[in-house]
């Protein structure tokens, strides 16, 4: 396939075009940062981008088969001042309704688009499962997910395949929020985050690939898809089982309060969460290479 990729630098994104290149396909990678894949993969073109504005990028959709769209500023990289909030929303809005309209005005155009979103769509919640058919919550993440979804859909008013990877924590040792946490346990200082009852819907990397890919090779694969592993755990589970691999200690917990202080409104990402389930995935006949979080981080933890 000719797949164009916006968002092709990040920590998923990285991945994902080597694996589309080594399974034979053509990568189109859509950047700001044209420099920012030299040595990363084989070979992928590389055309530069602002996110927003119309431009020469637009001709690389004419003839491409899929777009998949990771593009977004990180979510928990600072705290959430209105000026970050704006930037989140803007990184993912403009960037998704830029490439919408750039679809529709070509000749030859894309059949499908992968766009990202998040299980922050559906809200803090208790320990309710959550699948796809389950209705948006509430909060800034929430209503982050309801337009940057709504901007994609648009995509699918002139034919396109629109699917929409709701997306969890997204564990590999070369970013995300895993080294983040690894830290203090390899200290002998780590613990779950308080309360320790929220629940951690994540994915190994590989997965989250995996899923990209055979949505890509599924045709009756639509609409809202959550990209996380079928078996979440609590947060204090999560910490347990991360000091079993690493052979440490889960004992110091992180209180609320001190997060609150540190990271404001941030703070809520990690002390609320979701409890998700890929029922849309496990249903279809993906066959998940990591389903336990032992397995997973005993994988990550473990290589090389």
């Amino acid at each position: 396939m000719n797949i164009v990729i916006a968002g092709g630098t990040g920590f998923i994104g990285r991945a994902l075009c080597a694996s589309l290149l080594q399974g034979g396909h053509q990568v189109t990678v859509l950047t700001r940062r044209r420099g920012t894949l030299q040595g990363a993969t084989a070979n992928p073109r590389v055309i530069e981008w602002d996110g927003q504005r119309e431009g020469a990028w637009e001709s690389c959709l004419d003839g491409a088969d899929a777009v998949i769209n990771l593009a977004g500023a990180p979510i928990a990289e600072s705290r959430w001042t209105e000026a970050r909030k704006r930037e989140l929303v803007d990184s993912r809005i403009l960037s998704t309704r830029a490439l919408v309209r750039a679809m529709a005005k070509q000749a030859s155009r894309p059949s499908i688009l992968i766009n990202a979103s998040g299980i922050g769509y559906y809200g803090a919640s208790d320990d309710r499962v959550l699948d796809e058919q389950s209705p948006a919550g509430q909060g800034f993440l929430a209503d982050l997910c309801l337009q940057w979804e709504a901007e994609a859909q648009r995509a699918s008013q002139f034919g396109s395949r629109v699917v929409l990877l709701r997306t969890g924590m997204v564990l590999e040792r070369d970013g995300g929020a895993l080294p983040r946490m690894v830290f203090p346990f390899k200290l002998f200082m780590g613990g779950p985050i308080l309360p320790g009852n929220q629940w951690v819907s994540w994915i190994h990397r590989q997965d989250h690939i995996g899923l990209i890919r055979w949505a890509l090779e599924t045709p009756h694969v639509t609409g809202p898809l959550n990209a996380v592993a079928p078996e979440p755990e609590t947060m204090s589970r999560f910490c347990s089982i991360l000091g079993l691999v690493l052979h440490r200690p889960s004992w110091l917990p992180v209180p609320r309060m001190a997060l609150r202080f540190a990271l404001g409104e941030l703070e809520s990402l990690l002390t609320t969460g979701q409890r998700v389930l890929p029922s849309k995935a496990l249903a279809g006949g993906y066959v998940f290479q990591f389903p336990t979080l032992e397995s997973a981080l005993r994988a990550i933890i473990s290589a090389k």
